[in-house]
């Protein structure tokens, strides 16, 4: 099912002109030219997804599952303080950029939808969700998307999908998000693993993926990021992400504990490597920083059991321990590092 699709992005940027849609102003001709996908083929993404946001932090997200390799890469879209936008069915990957961009020059979700779908001659193979940071929501369903099909817009969130076993999808997935008493990332997998549970694609599983962003405009994407994984494809992509997801938090958990040790907050650091080691407990890494951070500020009697565990689980730790001093985690006392080299 392939048709030429000759939208192009500048396009569509000059004709909203004028239109009392704000569009950045930029002196480079080529600005916008990234956006531009000529002859770009007529090309499924089926699926179910949720776009969302979290009023009391802010957060912005999407999440996503299909039998369809690699569905994250294209359908979900998320910017720290503007937005998050999921694009599928007969996918047009550029209403994800597109539309970010506009809604960060101050255009609400819905107006930033139907002007993009004004200019999109292939409007009724679309299926789109928008919102935008003020909880501003919309959706789209072409009316040739595959059955069944359906979308629901809440307060603070948007469902949408298509070619699924049963139209009861979009219900399920609505009322696991708002049951959830989890924070924005957990509401979300509530949501995919009720659309699976209510039957999902019907052509089956392959990859997920999830995509959580700060609330605050202006972020960084290297620090505005809070959640950002793929299945890109696994016979259970949705058990996947959400093991994936723990892992995420546990790590976060970590890089916390280091953010705080830089800042000379030790007791508050070794209080987060502590929660990242009960939130896995045969994760070696977490248990070796937490053993080094003890040793590192002269509670090593603390730390030589966590050391024990770690090489124990994982030998060459054991040989990692003599270079640490180098790079000024352990202090370069021999004693000290023979003490814990000693741990059987």
């Amino acid at each position: 099912m392939k048709h030429s699709l000759p939208w192009t992005i500048c396009l569509v940027l000059t004709s909203l002109l004028g239109s009392g849609v704000t569009v950045a102003n930029d002196d480079s001709h080529d600005s916008h030219d990234k956006y531009q996908r000529p002859n770009l083929p007529l090309r499924p993404a089926h699926t179910y997804s949720i776009v969302a946001r979290d009023a009391a932090t802010g957060q912005l997200g999407a999440a996503v599952q299909s039998h369809w390799f690699s569905v994250g890469a294209d359908v979900i879209w998320a910017q720290p303080g503007v937005g998050a936008v999921a694009t599928q069915s007969f996918i047009e990957v550029s209403y994800g950029p597109l539309g970010l961009a506009m809604m960060e020059q101050g255009n609400s979700a819905e107006q930033t939808l139907q002007a993009l779908l004004a200019k999109d001659e292939h409007q009724n193979v679309r299926q789109i969700g928008m919102i935008d940071a003020n909880g501003n929501n919309a959706v789209h369903t072409g009316a040739l998307a595959i059955n069944a099909h359906c979308d629901i817009v809440g307060e603070d969130f948007t469902v949408q999908a298509n070619l699924m076993e049963k139209a009861s999808v979009c219900q399920a997935m609505a009322s696991a998000f708002l049951s959830s008493k989890e924070d924005l990332a957990g509401r979300m997998m509530a949501a995919l693993q009720a659309a699976q549970a209510e039957g999902g694609d019907i052509r089956g599983k392959q990859s997920a993926a999830m995509l959580v962003v700060e609330g605050d405009k202006g972020t960084p994407v290297w620090k505005g990021r809070v959640v950002d994984l793929r299945v890109e494809d696994n016979v259970e992509p949705i058990s996947e992400l959400s093991r994936l997801l723990h892992v995420a938090r546990t790590y976060r958990k970590m890089t916390e504990g280091d953010d705080l040790m830089t800042i000379g907050k030790i007791d508050e650091a070794l209080a987060a490597y502590s929660a990242a080691e009960a939130m896995m407990p045969d994760n070696h890494e977490a248990i070796f920083w937490h053993a080094a951070t003890l040793a590192a500020v002269d509670r090593v009697d603390e730390s030589l059991p966590l050391f024990k565990k770690a090489f124990a689980l994982h030998p060459l730790w054991r040989d990692l321990v003599p270079r640490l001093p180098a790079s000024n985690l352990l202090p370069d006392d021999a004693a000290l590092i023979s003490k814990i080299l000693a741990v059987k």
